[in-house]
């Protein structure tokens, strides 16, 4: 993008990042604006899509949680890891170990896990003990062709007040073990921003991704084509702003900043207009 054009240039669809820009992880309510903001989107005929790398909630419940909030959102409108991985063990035959989170165990109930013959990897938590992630070792080294699948790669994120290891550092971890490299369900992967992108019957460069995380979210989006808009909430570090590789479109303070441009970009200039005439 030339110093000349504006992020909102050509924008029709937004895709939004749910924890650290509409609420905060382990915070029991919606960042301030953030509810009103995903209203005024969708008042001004906006299509909006919520793309997640969430895994510690079956999708059922996180679309709970978010409704719980004040949030305008209905299921079809998010897009999260665990389904499309579910597609993926299904369409290739395969049984995984499961590393995740006890609370989204759930919506894994339709694929077998005996005999694993790969290893998934989501948001565990606690679950991510020595023995745990030796046992998910022991899986892969013992096959002739081990497959790792990492539900998104963030190294961190932002829990309470502190910023905690995310799935991304453990999966790094088992990739250097058995010295082989996870295909990513989630972001950043393009496949994953990409049906989203679909779903809304848009153009990459046709949509805007605001996310809190500078490489999963807008570093990933970038690299599609879509604009990337960084927000200074959830995880965000003042160190994103120079960051060495990602160059956001835009940073804002919040989502409900992020909406405000965008929308007053796509008002009518009255006044030019009469110009004209």
């Amino acid at each position: 993008m030339t110093s000349a054009e504006k992020w909102t240039d050509g924008v029709d669809g937004v895709l939004l990042d749910m924890t650290g820009v509409l609420c905060e992880s382990g915070q029991s309510n919606a960042i301030k604006g953030s509810v009103d903001a995903v209203k005024r989107l969708k008042e001004a005929g906006l299509p909006v899509r919520f793309c997640t790398n969430e895994t510690t909630y079956t999708s059922q419940a996180l679309v709970e949680k978010m409704k719980g909030f004040g949030f305008d959102i209905k299921p079809e409108e998010v897009f999260s890891p665990i389904p499309a991985m579910c597609q993926v063990l299904k369409e290739r035959e395969l049984h995984p170990h499961l590393l995740v989170h006890p609370n989204a165990l759930a919506d894994f109930s339709d694929v077998s896990t005996e005999n694993p013959n790969c290893v998934v990897l989501g948001d565990a938590v606690d679950e991510y003990s020595y023995d745990n992630l030796n046992k998910a070792f022991q899986v892969l080294i013992s096959l002739n062709k081990p497959s790792l699948f990492s539900l998104g790669k963030g190294r961190y994120y932002k829990d309470g007040e502190d910023l905690v290891l995310d799935v991304g550092s453990f999966c790094s971890a088992l990739e250097y073990a058995c010295d082989i490299k996870a295909e990513v369900v989630g972001k950043p992967s393009a496949i994953f921003f990409n049906t989203a992108v679909k779903d809304m019957g848009l153009s990459a460069d046709k949509v805007v991704m605001v996310g809190d995380d500078i490489v999963s979210d807008v570093g990933g989006a970038l690299s599609t084509g879509m604009k990337g808009v960084l927000v200074r909430s959830g995880k965000y570090r003042t160190t994103d702003e120079n960051h060495p590789k990602v160059k956001p479109s835009a940073i804002v303070n919040d989502l409900s900043e992020a909406v405000d441009i965008l929308l007053k970009s796509r008002k009518p200039n009255w006044d030019g207009l009469a110009e004209l005439a």
